[in-house]
């Protein structure tokens, strides 16, 4: 088991059970005994990063942002981290981010967060509250009503926040805004999105065994917020995503990439009418193995209504018609645009995107400059939000938030595996009252 942490006993009782208690209602929890202020750090400084979760997708996430000063790193799984301490031998250890965060104070500007889906809530908002700038993986949030609670924390604290779908910093993410928005292929009626996830157990029973926790293991601390489970290998390592508890399935993991584009170039945060799902009926505790989900939406400005339909574990959406014979769609994942003049393919980040049939693409051409071309790809671009410079595209507030609120609309309509008419003034399921237990959830104190 990890040493033991500075002030985890005073953490534990404070900050913990201030998230906990606050965390049911509907208003934003505040720690208000941190009193924190953001401020944006001197263009020609390096920054101060703290680095939550290292192990796994955390560990290029470190790299991302190794070009600043990486002064503390956190994981509950020490040896899944060993090779990012191996990297910054003088940054500060911790396993408790608790700890860490009240320990260093302002010694710390910005903080990394690559944990399993259940914790980026929790540590998020700590960090925002005491002022602390924000890179988070996808998606942002475990629940809805986590996402709009960290989009208003990011506006209410004035801090630069980024969430990890690196590929809305891409060229591929830009044309296809700007070839929609053009009228380029002419208005948007169908949109498919496709994912080869998941690649790890889905629709599987709860394990019966408990093996002994592995030495460098925290297991309450993985836990976190989450309903106690004992300790096996089938949650951890990177098993988790096919658990509701921890995780958000393929949908979850791969949304926030493929459905980014769409949501920008569609305004898909507006005139959602509906939302429903088929899936193979996944249980109370694991995620399924295969679903199929389809997003209506009516009239958004002068944009025509437009059909958005997820299909993961490898069900791919139908070949389109006008594809010439000898070409195929990108890979297991990507994304298809159905326009009234021509189509739009790209793989799941848009780093390749074309037109189609390829006399369109011919007669096209390269669409008119909408938008600016972001220099040193996502980390760069949060960095730079960081000192003072324009805000990341991703942020909570303008983007990230609402796209992870969209994302797990799909998952509402998986569990409830009804038809959802969302309202989301309310965040409420229409006529569904059931469905508010997974819209938000209570918080174990840890």
């Amino acid at each position: 088991m990890p040493k033991e942490v500075t002030r985890r006993t005073f953490l534990t009782g404070g900050a913990a059970a201030t998230l906990g208690a606050s965390a049911m209602g509907m208003d934003l929890p505040l720690l208000r005994w941190f009193g924190g202020k953001s401020r944006f750090v001197e263009p020609d400084r390096k920054m101060n990063i703290a680095c939550i979760g290292c192990g796994g997708k955390g560990s290029s996430d470190v790299d991302g942002v190794a070009g600043e000063n990486i002064v503390a790193l956190c994981d509950v799984d020490y040896a899944r981290a060993n090779g990012a301490f191996s990297k910054h031998p003088k940054a500060k250890k911790y396993v408790d981010y608790r700890a860490m965060l009240a320990d260093m104070g302002d010694e710390i500007d910005a903080v990394t967060i690559s944990t399993p889906d259940h914790t980026h809530f929790p540590a998020a908002m700590m960090a925002m509250q005491m002022g602390k700038h924000v890179f988070v993986q996808k998606p942002c949030s475990h629940t809805i009503w986590e996402a709009r609670m960290m989009a208003k924390a990011a506006q209410k604290y004035g801090v630069a926040t980024q969430m990890g779908n690196q590929g809305h910093a891409n060229n591929g993410t830009r044309m296809i805004y700007e070839w929609i928005r053009s009228g380029s292929i002419g208005p948007v009626r169908e949109v498919h999105l496709y994912t080869d996830r998941p690649i790890w157990p889905q629709k599987i029973a709860l394990p019966t065994d408990s093996p002994a926790v592995p030495a460098m293991l925290d297991w309450n601390l993985f836990l976190g917020t989450a309903p106690i489970h004992p300790y096996n290998p089938a949650f951890h390592p990177f098993k988790w995503r096919g658990w509701w508890d921890f995780g958000c399935g393929a949908l979850g993991d791969m949304g926030c990439h493929i459905m980014d584009a769409a949501f920008w170039a569609l305004d898909l945060g507006h005139g959602l009418e509906w939302v429903e799902a088929e899936s193979d009926a996944p249980d109370s505790e694991t995620t399924p193995t295969w679903s199929k989900v389809t997003y209506q939406y009516g009239w958004r400005g002068d944009m025509p209504p437009v059909k958005v339909v997820w299909y993961d574990g490898k069900h791919l959406p139908p070949r389109p018609k006008s594809l010439e014979f000898k070409r195929d769609l990108y890979g297991g994942s990507g994304q298809v645009f159905y326009g009234d003049k021509a189509n739009i393919m790209a793989d799941c980040y848009a780093g390749s995107v074309r037109i189609f049939p390829e006399k369109m693409m011919r007669e096209i051409g390269k669409p008119p400059k909408l938008v600016e071309r972001i220099k040193g790809g996502h980390y760069r671009e949060w960095v730079d939000a960081c000192k003072g410079g324009t805000p990341a595209g991703s942020n909570l507030v303008d983007h990230a938030g609402p796209l992870t609120e969209s994302v797990l609309l799909g998952n509402l309509a998986i569990r409830t595996g009804k038809r959802i008419y969302w309202d989301a003034d309310t965040m409420t399921c229409r006529g569904m009252p059931e469905a508010d237990r997974f819209i938000r959830h209570p918080y174990r104190l840890f």
